[in-house]
């Protein structure tokens, strides 16, 4: 079974917090509700995230300041945060959002398809990366155990490890490239298209690792790049 990604949504509000759970259940995700900059943060030390979805105006810690402490730790640092507001101070508003490390900025009312949208293409690269963390770690336990398969005996199981990685990364490959050329068509985020050019390299590595043990290219240990 796939994992299904989770989604932070943070508003100090419950109805407004109802209203996103409505607008984001058609995806087929884990949604998981914080009603506080403390609460979202109290989430985030257990929890991995593909997205998180902030309102600004809160009581206490409000928004900017929840997604610097966010940006702060090393955990974290990389999860997109789309920040949700019912004000609109001009675009020195807007900008302070972007510098506190958001990748969008929704000005409410929004509009659902749009917001809908957009998180799936943050989650959908979420799940590739962490199909891409599979295959590394796959990849480190047949170059940790390869020299012992061969020797024992085991050649013909650690051919068959190695095609079925092949087949698994060429799966990724083709869903990645296709995400990719779906961003350049609908003139996505910047952060978006950026993340998802930061996971095409991440799987030209793996590959060029995989390649790298295939029978005729010396057998040796390759380096497998971190997925991070």
């Amino acid at each position: 079974m796939v994992q299904k990604a989770k989604i932070l949504l943070v508003d100090d509000r419950p109805e407004n917090l109802l209203a996103l759970e409505a607008i984001l259940s058609a995806l087929d995700q884990t949604l998981v509700r914080a009603s506080s900059g403390e609460e979202a943060l109290k989430a985030l030390l257990t929890d991995d995230f593909a997205v998180i979805l902030l309102d600004v105006q809160m009581p206490g810690m409000d928004g900017f300041e929840t997604a610097a402490h966010i940006k702060r730790r090393e955990r974290t640092r990389d999860i997109p945060i789309i920040f949700l507001t019912a004000i609109n101070h001009g675009p020195h508003h807007t900008f302070r959002g972007y510098a506190a490390g958001a990748v969008d900025y929704i000005s409410k009312p929004f509009d659902p398809w749009v917001l809908r949208a957009k998180v799936s293409v943050f989650v959908e690269l979420y799940m590739k990366n962490c199909q891409l963390r599979e295959q590394a770690a796959l990849l480190r336990l047949q170059l940790e155990g390869g020299g012992k398969a061969v020797t024992g005996g085991g050649a013909k199981e650690a051919a068959g490890l190695l095609a079925e990685l092949s087949a698994r990364l060429a799966a990724v490959e083709e869903q990645a490239e296709a995400l990719s050329k779906q961003l350049d068509d609908e003139s996505a985020d910047a952060a978006a298209v950026a993340t998802a050019a930061h996971l095409e390299r991440k799987l030209t590595g793996l590959r060029r690792a995989l390649d790298a043990l295939e029978p005729g290219t010396g057998g040796g240990p390759a380096s497998v790049p971190s997925p991070n």
